[in-house]
């Protein structure tokens, strides 16, 4: 049977790296791609530690650059073959009120998060429509389940992935390919840290947020964020199911956050939120 062929977007750290590392393990040969070569000694050096560094090959992708997306599915599929799963993981988070947002930070915040995905996706759909299988995986947040506040541009992303990614579902599972969206909490991961924007007005001297800004920054800083590596160990999981469910949430918090949405009155959850996160 050939090897079997992974492709990954946003592989320089967290759950991209850890995925690519997992995959690895498990028998296949990842692509792993990386907006910015210079950033990768972080997974080769993952890569030599875990013994799988001949496993994976690491090349250039920025998936907001839409026009050379198909041109490097298409070296993929030259290389090796075929692309048995993709996972859409390239993606950062803009923290911000709305009242301080730019529309460009928050077309920034799409251009990535969905549009990205989608452009990654229909360069994949015709080899796994051709091949009559392939699973694409998702990487969404419980933010696309739960409208976060200060947080609203990244909850719109993903809640955009969510409702795309139903459509695909249904659309391509008849030709073998399975779309499944994973839903992550908190976790320690760099979206949160060196691939998190703020907004630029967010602590200007005009904003009439600042104060509430700030009590949230302070706030996020003591979360608690547990190892990203289960969602990685996840994914390899629904990677090698024949036939998973469209939906997985992952994280104390994600099932938390989900439940207290769907059993609370909205008067009562908004409170709660707006205290928790100390905007209130």
């Amino acid at each position: 049977m050939p090897k079997r062929i992974a492709l990954i977007t946003g592989s320089s750290s967290g759950i991209g790296l850890l995925t690519a590392l997992e995959l690895a393990r498990g028998g296949y040969r990842v692509v792993a791609t990386i907006r910015d070569l210079s950033r990768r000694a972080r997974l080769d050096d993952a890569a030599e530690r875990a013994g799988v560094a001949g496993q994976i090959d690491v090349r250039r992708l920025d998936v907001t650059e839409t026009d050379t997306v198909p041109a490097v599915a298409e070296a993929v599929l030259r290389d090796y073959g075929r692309i048995d799963v993709l996972v859409n993981n390239a993606g950062f988070a803009m923290a911000g009120f709305v009242e301080d947002l730019r529309l460009a930070e928050i077309r920034e915040q799409f251009e990535t998060n969905f549009f990205g995905h989608l452009a990654m996706t229909k360069a994949i759909l015709p080899v796994m429509r051709r091949q009559r299988s392939g699973h694409i995986i998702m990487v969404s947040s419980i933010s696309g389940r739960v409208g976060q506040p200060v947080l609203s541009s990244y909850s719109s992303s993903k809640f955009a992935l969510e409702g795309w990614s139903e459509a695909l579902r249904i659309e391509t599972f008849s030709l073998g390919i399975r779309v499944v969206l994973v839903e992550p909490g908190s976790f320690g991961t760099d979206i949160w840290e060196r691939n998190a924007k703020i907004a630029e007005g967010v602590f200007s001297a005009a904003s009439p947020n600042r104060e509430r800004a700030e009590r949230f920054a302070a706030m996020a800083k003591k979360l608690h964020k547990a190892d990203a590596v289960v969602v990685a160990r996840l994914i390899a999981r629904i990677a090698a199911n024949p036939n998973p469910r469209l939906r997985y949430r992952i994280g104390f918090d994600a099932h938390l956050q989900r439940w207290l949405r769907a059993l609370l009155p909205w008067r009562a959850y908004e409170r709660l939120v707006a205290k928790a996160v100390k905007i209130d």
